[in-house]
């Protein structure tokens, strides 16, 4: 068995709110319960509004958009 470290984006486009956002995720069903995440750490920042043209939503810019909401430590 292997534990695995996990990064994941979620865009909160119903304003849930980060502790409904690990709720979902911890007790969503999984087929077979093939996995059993577990959110050790998370963190928010706000993007303003979205749209279809929001740079996370766009593959030329949400890398660097995700670098500037979420700076690499150290970099």
């Amino acid at each position: 068995m292997k534990a695995y470290r996990l990064t994941v984006m979620v865009i909160d486009l119903e304003e849930i709110g980060e502790d409904q956002i690990r709720s979902e995720i911890e007790n969503a069903r999984y087929a077979n319960r093939c996995i059993s995440p577990d959110v050790v750490e998370s963190q928010g920042q706000d993007i303003g509004e979205w749209s279809d043209d929001h740079p996370l939503n766009r593959r030329d810019t949400s890398a660097a958009e995700w670098e500037r909401l979420f700076p690499t430590p150290g970099a």
